[in-house]
C-alpha cells in the first residue's frame, strides 16, 4: 500500500525551529525563506518559509535573470541588507512590492552557496527599520549557512540518487523512451500542473519542489526488465506484458535498497517518492495496477505524474512512432479522463499550454531511428 505523507517529513518545520531560535535573541525577525534556483530553466522559486503572518509569496516564480537586485547578489556571490524597504514601494518587481505590502521594513538576503555553484537564496525580514545592524548581520549569517547547507545536502542526497539510477542505466545498457531529455520535460510538466493545483489542493512549495525532483524516477524499475521485452516495437504477449507490469514492484525494492544503501532514510519527503514509483500506473476507476487504487486512494503525486508522463510520450518522437501534436495529446486524454486520468491534473496541465510549449522547446531532442 502507499504510504502516507509524515508530519516529520516536513523540511518546513525544521526551518520553523531554526525561526524560533533565531527570534528568541532577534525577535522583530518576521520572517525566514528559502528560495531555490533551477539551472535547467534558469528559474528562481519559492521553497520553505517561516512567517508570522503567512508567507507574502507562495507558488512563486520568476527568471533571476529578470530580477537585477537578485542576479547581482548571485554573481556576486555576496550577501545585501536593505535597511529601509520603503524606498522600494515602487518597484516593477512583483515579489519586491508583496514584500513591501507586507509591512516588512528591512532585510538581509545570503546567497547559497556551495564549491562555487549558486543554489538560491535565503532571505531574513524583520518589522523594523534598520534592523539589520553589522552585529545583526554577523550572527544572521551563520544561520543562513546552516540553511543554505540543510538545502544542500538534502538535494545533494536526491542528486546522488538520481547519480546512480542513471548509472545503473548505463551500466545495464538500459534504453527506453525515458531519454534524459523526457525526465526533464515531465517532471517540469509535473510541477505545472501541481502549481496551478497548489491553491486548490493546499499543496506547499516544499511539496511541489520534491515532487518535481522526485518524478524523474517514477520508472526506475525498468532497469530490471529483460532488454527483450523492454526494446520490443510490437505489441506484448500477455505473459511480456506481465513481466512489464512487475518494473512497479521492482522499482520499490531498488527504492528501498538504494534509500538504506544511502542511509537517506532521513530525506524529507521519502514517501512521496515510493508514493510515485509505486502509484503512477493505478487508474483512477481502479483499472490500473498494481493495486487496483480508484480515485483519491491513489496519492496526488502520482495522478500528477501519470498524466505528465503520458502527455511527454505522446508527443515526443521515437523511432517506432512520430509524436502527436499538443492538442492531439490534450484529446486523449481528455478520451481517457476520468476513467484513467484525474480530470483535475489534466485541466491544469491544459490551461499551461503556453509554458507547456516552452518547456518543450527548451528540453527538445531529435530522435533518430
Amino acid at each position: 500500500m502507499f504510504e502516507p505523507p509524515k508530519k516529520q517529513d516536513s523540511f518546513n518545520r525544521k526551518l520553523s525551529e531554526l525561526h524560533d531560535e533565531v527570534k528568541g535573541w532577534l525577535p522583530s525577525i518576521n520572517r525566514i525563506a528559502v528560495a531555490l534556483y533551477d539551472r535547467g530553466t534558469g528559474v528562481l522559486k519559492t521553497f520553505i518559509h517561516s512567517s508570522d503572518d503567512g508567507s507574502p509569496l507562495d507558488h512563486y516564480q520568476a527568471k533571476l535573470a529578470k530580477v537585477k537586485s537578485l542576479q547581482d547578489i548571485a554573481d556576486s556571490q555576496k550577501p545585501r541588507v536593505i535597511n529601509d524597504l520603503t524606498v522600494l514601494k515602487d518597484s516593477k518587481s512583483i515579489h519586491t512590492r508583496k514584500i513591501v505590502q507586507q509591512d516588512y521594513k528591512s532585510s538581509f538576503t545570503s546567497p547559497i552557496i556551495h564549491n562555487g555553484e549558486f543554489f538560491g537564496f535565503v532571505f531574513f525580514n524583520a518589522s523594523e527599520v534598520g534592523y539589520f545592524t553589522d552585529s545583526a548581520v554577523h550572527n544572521l549569517s551563520v544561520y543562513a549557512q546552516l540553511i543554505g547547507l540543510l538545502c544542500i545536502t538534502e538535494f545533494n542526497a536526491i542528486r546522488t540518487l538520481q547519480a546512480a539510477v542513471k548509472t545503473a542505466r548505463e551500466i545495464s545498457q538500459y534504453r527506453d523512451e525515458e531519454t534524459g531529455f523526457h525526465l526533464m520535460r515531465m517532471s517540469n510538466f509535473s510541477r505545472l500542473i501541481a502549481l496551478d493545483l497548489a491553491d486548490e489542493k493546499n499543496l506547499s512549495d516544499e511539496f511541489i519542489e520534491y515532487m518535481f525532483h522526485f518524478a524523474s524516477l517514477h520508472d526506475i524499475g525498468k532497469i530490471a526488465i529483460p532488454d527483450q521485452i523492454l526494446l520490443k516495437a510490437g505489441p506484448f504477449s500477455d505473459e511480456e506484458r506481465a513481466i512489464m507490469k512487475t518494473h512497479v514492484e521492482k522499482g520499490i525494492e531498488i527504492i528501498s535498497k538504494m534509500v538504506d544503501g544511502f542511509q537517506m532514510e532521513h530525506l524529507p519527503k521519502i514517501s512521496m517518492l515510493k508514493n510515485i514509483v509505486q502509484c503512477h500506473h493505478e487508474a483512477m476507476d481502479g483499472s490500473g495496477y498494481p493495486q487496483g487504487l480508484k480515485g483519491k486512494d491513489i496519492p496526488l503525486e502520482a495522478r500528477i505524474v501519470s498524466v505528465a508522463d503520458v502527455f511527454d510520450a505522446l508527443t515526443s518522437e521515437r523511432p517506432y512512432k512520430k509524436a502527436w501534436t499538443n492538442e492531439e495529446a490534450f484529446t486523449f486524454l481528455d478520451e481517457k479522463t476520468p476513467n484513467v486520468f484525474d480530470l483535475d491534473c489534466v485541466n491544469a496541465l491544459k490551461r499551461q499550454r503556453d509554458q507547456v510549449e516552452e518547456i518543450q522547446q527548451r528540453f527538445h531532442e531529435d530522435i533518430i531511428g
